[in-house]
């Protein structure tokens, strides 16, 4: 009882002495915009009085959303008011709960005065401009790079945010040749571009009982497209959406009349709704204004094999990128003696996935490859897709076979997915792992590194297709086997800050980061691995250095795309792991971070 009355005390101290500034902040109107909010809790005395500063504000700036007054118009809608009332609340879970604070009162009859001053309105936007100007430039890499599903997602997502800004008619972007370019037809633009670029063509077409998969090859500005979503009608309605994978995509058509289809559309993905979960602010302004619709993102696709129709090149989307091969790992190592032996394996294992009969291909297995041969039928209903030809390599007493491009779907038909399938041969000649490969992207990334010898690329090729896969198939023991007891595990998350009250709208935003011990990593993973039906993730570019002198450490930092049943990233993750027995690596640091340092730099080496 008496805490209760020294608390009391203390707060109503509080509100005499603040009451006489509160009573000159609500004289000087001209000065200062406030609201005044009451509630059982302090949040929701906060949100209260949020609201009321919300309010005031769009009244204020409301001349000021031109865009949006537009598409208000457009639609026919005749309050105006209302809408840009809504749009700016969707800056209080962000911007604005950064305003000056007071409490009042404590819960349970919470009292919260909030205050801004008229001139420091041009700060609250500061923050949403910054962060069109970032997804603008994290599209524009990511189309040099033929990442088109990312550079899609980014555009649209600054033209959405750009709608929400009241001076987002008057945004600019630099673009990498220094020009000047005005977001609000620069983005529409970029996105028109991209879909331009694209050129869909059929390259097999199999028949089997009913089922009708049709391979399709994705190219983009003249070469294969390390990435693009989209869905496609499939007579009664649109597929779950479908990633591809270095070009390669796929359709399937079931029924009596499915052979009889001679054409379909594609409709590529551009928005990513269900991805903006990442950001509530980007996530609450996609819930209130109406999608744009991009009428050039449908393609027709007549469904006959056209492998050799000529793909023209965009080069208004990306005029510095060449066109890229597909990327060789058949290294100089030590030949496979009779390639055709291991080779002749992997085509009875493609052959049993077409029948669903796999006590024949058993004894090709050892018993712990068997298992995550099963794993991997698990994971979204595996089926062959392609064979653009095996390519086998030995490796120190084991030979790997770079096999078939597979597909993957899931029950709950959320999404479609293509992976190449990596064959690993014991000493014996019995399969002993399997994995999903690298994409293109990311093995271009680690065999350009001709300082490492090819034995030392091949191991960290190997070693993180394996880790990949492991995250993918749930195989929560290997994981727990690759991490040190000890091991360093750091997590990082953008959080927003209380400012310095000179500047209170600005560098507002930092990284948290968080360290976990090796047991608490494991328990949250393992609570992650029941909650998701599928996690697929994807590495682009790499940096590769050596930790240590004895040669067997390396600390490896590569970019990150994490797609899981109901979340999506990326970020940047770096580990320091110890490759000096390939069939044992020992992770001794991993550290994920949403996005790079201020100065361009991620955790490495240097740190640890």
């Amino acid at each position: 009882m008496k805490k209760i009355t020294l608390l009391a005390f203390c707060i109503a101290f509080a509100a005499n002495l603040f009451s006489q500034s509160i009573d000159q902040i609500k004289a000087d109107r001209q000065t200062y915009i406030w609201g005044e909010g009451s509630g059982t809790t302090l949040n929701r005395a906060d949100q209260e009085a949020l609201q009321q500063i919300v309010t005031q504000i769009s009244a204020q700036v409301e001349s000021k959303f031109t865009i949006l007054k537009d598409e208000v118009t457009k639609a026919g809608k005749s309050n105006f008011s209302e809408e840009a009332r809504l749009m700016m609340s969707t800056y209080s879970n962000a911007t604005l709960t950064n305003t000056e604070r007071i409490v009042l009162g404590n819960e349970p009859d919470a009292k919260v005065f909030r205050y801004i001053k008229r001139s420091d309105l041009s700060k609250v936007f500061e923050q949403r401009k910054r962060k069109i100007i970032d997804f603008t430039s994290t599209a524009e890499n990511a189309a040099q790079n033929g990442q088109i599903a990312d550079a899609l997602k980014y555009y649209y997502w600054a033209l959405a945010l750009l709608r929400s800004h009241p001076d987002g008619s008057s945004i600019e972007f630099v673009d990498s040749k220094g020009q000047q370019k005005l977001l609000l037809s620069y983005l529409p633009a970029r996105i028109n571009d991209l879909f331009a670029s694209l050129r869909f063509t059929v390259s097999d077409i199999k028949e089997d009982q009913g089922l009708r998969t049709i391979v399709i090859g994705v190219n983009a500005c003249n070469r294969p497209a390390a990435n693009l979503d989209y869905s496609f009608w499939d007579g009664k309605d649109w597929s779950a959406p479908v990633s591809v994978k270095d070009g390669v995509g796929f359709m399937e058509f079931y029924g009596d009349n499915a052979s009889q289809r001679t054409e379909t559309q594609i409709r590529v993905e551009y928005i990513f709704e269900g991805e903006a979960r990442i950001d509530r602010e980007l996530e609450d302004v996609m819930k209130r204004l109406e999608p744009i619709p991009f009428r050039n993102a449908t393609f027709n696709l007549k469904l006959v094999n056209t492998q050799s129709i000529e793909v023209k090149k965009i080069d208004s989307v990306n005029e510095k990128s060449p066109v890229s091969e597909r990327i060789s790992v058949d290294f100089k190592l030590d030949s496979v003696p009779n390639p055709k032996f291991f080779e002749g394996k992997v085509d009875q294992i493609i052959a049993s996935l077409k029948t669903r009969s796999f006590e024949g291909v058993k004894s090709l297995f050892t018993a712990e490859g068997f298992d995550i041969f099963n794993k991997l039928l698990g994971y979204g209903q595996a089926k062959p897709l392609s064979n653009e030809g095996y390519r086998t390599i030995k490796f120190g007493e084991s030979v790997i076979c770079r096999g078939p491009k597979m597909s993957f779907a899931f029950s709950n038909n959320t999404r479609k997915f293509v992976e190449d399938v990596v064959f690993h041969f014991d000493s014996k000649g019995k399969i002993s792992s399997l994995a999903f490969g690298l994409g293109n992207d990311a093995l271009s990334s680690i065999v350009s590194k001709t300082v490492w010898s090819e034995a030392q690329r091949l191991t960290i090729i190997d070693f993180l297709e394996n880790y990949k896969t492991a995250y993918a198939l749930k195989r929560l023991d290997y994981i727990k086997s690759i991490f040190a007891d000890d091991a360093l595990i750091i997590i990082g998350n953008s959080v927003k800050i209380k400012p310095d009250p000179e500047n209170p709208f600005l560098n507002n935003s930092i990284i948290k980061y968080n360290r976990y011990s090796k047991q608490q990593y494991i328990k949250n993973l393992e609570h992650c691995f029941g909650s998701n039906e599928y996690i697929n993730l994807t590495f682009e570019e790499s940096d590769i250095r050596r930790a240590g002198q004895d040669g067997g450490r390396f600390g490896i930092q590569i970019k990150q795309n994490y797609y899981s049943t109901n979340y999506g990233d990326q970020g940047y993750l770096f580990l320091l792991v110890d490759l000096k027995n390939p069939n044992e690596p020992m992770i001794y640091v991993r550290t994920w971070q949403p996005e790079k340092n201020p100065d361009g730099s991620i955790y490495g080496v240097d740190k640890f």
